[in-house]
């Protein structure tokens, strides 16, 4: 598979207008991650309240996202995309203007930015459906590459929040993301095979069906790691070694990049070898390295690489899975889309939530860790046990392609 043939394959200005309104959306759904040092210093929280407050913007994605599949699948990923991101300006500038003055207010707004984290299933469905079977792990891949936006926020807000005051930092957030709307309505066109609206009960049929609760187990990890550690790094590199807001930030996005590109590579490898065995390969390492991070290394340089470890292969392991997902449900990739993203959004709330428990309770992280790699355990011998089933039937065409 050449990169020439796939640039004729679908519609590059979709594709990267899907890319990046899901970047800066995802910068925007994990903000309080980054601010989460300056927000907690002047409301007085303690680890168990920074862990909930991060992992509020999460599971309100993960749920809301239910809501965005159906919505992509019954009106168009264009016109659901463009309401999302009113919605999320406006409360933004709202926010902003109004002012964040308690943690009451924090898990409010909170909840607010989880509409921004439902871009997930407005983008990926979008690109998926402008490409054929053969080009799926790579399109989604670059698409779902908006992960990088985690990044932008890592990297930015910190320092921001250091020389204009986190409460500012949340209007300045609506900037970028106003940019990215009107490109988004620019450039951004409805696939052309999109399928015909059904009645609402019918967008559930598909939780009959086992595949579908695999995919969601599956996803849970890979991408709740990705995005729990997103929003937890700033605040572990500041609570377990030290590290300044703006250095913790650096620390952050630094593994946040690496697994949001890893993205495209893991879709890349899966579209090649196939989809189950580059997922098994990436949990085997993301089993390693989240043990490895659970133990206290005596300096932040010897941790940055164990994460960035995890976060690669989470990062691909999400590539993998959005390989894998629309070969299974093209039909109904939207709502698929929607709850397979939801599990990953509560993998993300679980792993946020326990990290700040696991400190506030142990002393350490080291528990959180642990049992979030003990989940991924799960998922790879649950893969194992279908993998044979899943190459004899449906996935066995697109492997013999990916391979050719």
């Amino acid at each position: 598979m050449s990169f020439r043939t796939f640039a004729k394959a679908g519609h590059a200005p979709t594709l990267f207008s899907s890319f990046l309104y899901f970047d800066l959306s995802f910068m925007v759904w994990v903000l309080l991650g980054p601010l989460g040092v300056a927000i907690a210093g002047d409301l007085k929280l303690d680890a168990a309240q920074k862990g909930l407050m991060v992992a509020i913007p999460v599971l309100s994605g993960a749920f809301l996202r239910v809501l965005a599949g159906l919505a992509v699948d019954r009106f168009g990923p264009k016109l659901t995309g463009l309401l999302f991101q009113v919605i999320v300006l406006s409360g933004l500038l709202f926010a902003w203007a109004m002012g964040v003055h308690s943690y009451d207010s924090v898990l409010m707004l909170g909840l607010l930015l989880g509409v921004a984290g439902a871009s997930f299933a407005v983008a990926l469905p979008m690109a998926s459906r402008w490409y054929p079977p053969e080009h799926q792990g790579l399109a989604l891949g670059i698409a779902g590459a908006g992960n990088s936006g985690t990044a932008l926020a890592a990297l930015f807000a910190p320092g921001l929040a250091q020389t204009f005051g986190w409460n500012n930092v949340i209007g300045m957030a609506a900037i970028p993301l106003a940019i990215a709307f009107v490109i988004f309505l620019v450039f951004a066109k409805d696939p052309p095979n999109r399928p015909a609206p059904k009645p609402l009960s019918g967008y559930f049929e598909i939780l009959k069906t086992r595949d579908a609760w695999m995919l969601m187990l599956l996803y849970s990890v890979t991408f709740g790691g990705f995005v729990g550690l997103s929003s937890s790094l700033t605040i572990y590199f500041n609570a377990e070694y030290g590290l300044s807001p703006v250095i913790a930030g650096f620390f952050t996005a630094a593994c946040v990049f690496a697994g949001s590109f890893s993205r495209p590579v893991g879709g890349w490898f899966a579209d090649r070898f196939g989809g189950v065995p580059t997922l098994s390969t990436v949990y085997m390492f993301a089993i390693a390295g989240l043990t490895l991070a659970s133990f206290a290394w005596p300096s932040a340089w010897i941790a940055l690489p164990i994460i960035l470890l995890s976060m690669i292969a989470l990062g691909a392991g999400n590539g993998a899975i959005f390989q894998i997902a629309p070969q299974r449900f093209r039909q109904e990739i939207g709502v698929v889309t929607g709850l397979v993203g939801m599990t990953g959004g509560i993998g993300g709330f679980y792993l946020a939530s326990t990290l700040g428990l696991s400190k506030q309770i142990t002393g350490t992280f080291q528990i959180g860790f642990l049992g979030f790699a003990c989940l991924a355990l799960v998922a790879l011998l649950a893969l194992t046990a279908v993998s044979a089933k899943w190459r004899a039937t449906w996935l066995s065409r697109q492997t013999s392609l990916a391979q050719a």
